[in-house]
């Protein structure tokens, strides 16, 4: 699946919730929307000689890079979103899972991360 396809799968499991999965939509949501983050970015390294080693690296290696070709508010944004959608995966039972309108917030920092991903020259990413 494209990132675009992963980050539409997290918004349609976060607007049309199935009975079936009341309780884990939103940890559900969360994971496809950082796996789309994550495929992303390694798309984005891929696209260059020069980065494509960073795409093997930890996320947060990749993250840390990641100012060097974005604005450094919008590369810090991605992080924090990255580490919210993460704490959000993953189940602890002294904390609540994320609301509608935090997933939606971060579907938005995702969805332009791809978006100016995809318009730095020779990416494709999300196609």
């Amino acid at each position: 699946m494209t990132p675009a396809d992963l980050l539409a799968a997290a918004r349609d499991i976060q607007q049309r919730p199935a009975a079936a999965t009341a309780g884990l939509w939103p940890r559900a949501a969360a994971f496809l929307a950082r796996q789309a983050l994550e495929v992303g970015l390694a798309q984005f390294w891929e696209s260059s000689p020069a980065t494509s080693g960073l795409s093997r690296c930890p996320a947060r290696s990749q993250l840390a890079c990641l100012p060097a070709y974005l604005d450094a508010q919008a590369a810090h944004q991605v992080a924090y979103v990255w580490a919210a959608l993460s704490a959000a995966c993953h189940y602890h039972a002294y904390e609540l899972a994320p609301t509608a309108p935090e997933l939606t917030s971060w579907f938005e920092v995702v969805g332009q991360l791809l978006g100016d991903l995809s318009r730095l020259p020779d990416v494709a990413v999300g196609r």
